[in-house]
């Protein structure tokens, strides 16, 4: 088994997860990346943990995955929910159990901080990230994502 490690980021992960979020901009069809806006928003969840968290995977000391946990208030659930974003494995680190291991690490952070729900997104034709997804028992929602640039 690979020695992984999953934690919290630190100000000295943020170039690696800069190159994480490079390859998965690259692969979605609504972002591009913006390696400098990446940065910033990095820094920004880093410096202020109340935003959010954001989880690193490592394999023998380097960074290899990701996920951004952002939170944020429900009045239908009445608290604190999350919204998961950014979730990705380096391509070769894929389709060993990791991906699950990291979801699966910051669904039992949630938790035990109290969230009510966690939502995320996924491009609706990435059926390899819907049906991994689905494994991990996120379900579709009867309402539909809109977006307004500003």
């Amino acid at each position: 088994m690979t020695e992984v490690d999953i934690g919290f980021a630190t100000a000295a992960d943020l170039e690696a997860l800069a190159e994480l979020l490079s390859e998965l901009f690259s692969l979605e069809r609504d972002f591009a990346p913006d390696r400098a806006k990446q940065l910033a928003a990095l820094r920004s969840i880093v410096d202020n943990p109340t935003l959010g968290r954001l989880f690193v995977l490592k394999s023998h000391g380097q960074v290899v995955g990701m996920a951004n946990a952002l939170i944020t208030i429900s009045t239908a659930e009445g608290g604190p929910v999350l919204l998961l974003e950014d979730v990705i494995l380096k391509r070769e680190h894929r389709g060993a159990g990791l991906g699950r291991r990291l979801v699966e690490h910051v669904l039992d952070w949630a938790a035990a901080q109290g969230m009510a729900r966690v939502t995320l997104l996924a491009d609706r034709d990435n059926a390899a990230a819907l049906n991994f997804y689905s494994r991990l028992g996120f379900r579709f929602s009867a309402m539909q994502v809109l977006r307004k640039s500003l």
